[in-house]
């Protein structure tokens, strides 16, 4: 008797293909200068990461807030004209 299950819920499977990250064009590296190679990229990826992490957002001016696009309408009164520049 074989130790093999024909019907075993879990099979194989492949990873799926990737297209390499880095690609040596010119020169022969040795497996210690292709590991030192990768940990520098990685370490500057993982700093950029980090530093666009901790930014904070930049505050918008309330200058050019589509906000200010909605005013209030035009009243019609005695001397209004003067007290719209004050909001009033």
């Amino acid at each position: 008797m074989s130790d093999e299950k024909p019907d075993s819920p879990v099979e194989p499977v492949e990873a799926p293909a990737h297209k390499p990250i880095l690609r040596v064009v010119k020169g022969d590296l040795t497996p210690e200068e292709l590991a030192a190679l990768v940990a520098v990229v990685a370490a500057r990826n993982a700093a950029a990461a980090h530093a666009a992490a901790r930014t904070e957002p930049k505050v918008r001016s309330q200058w050019g807030h589509p906000a200010r696009m909605a005013r209030a309408p035009h009243r019609v009164g005695p001397d209004l004209w003067r007290r719209s520049a004050f909001g009033g």
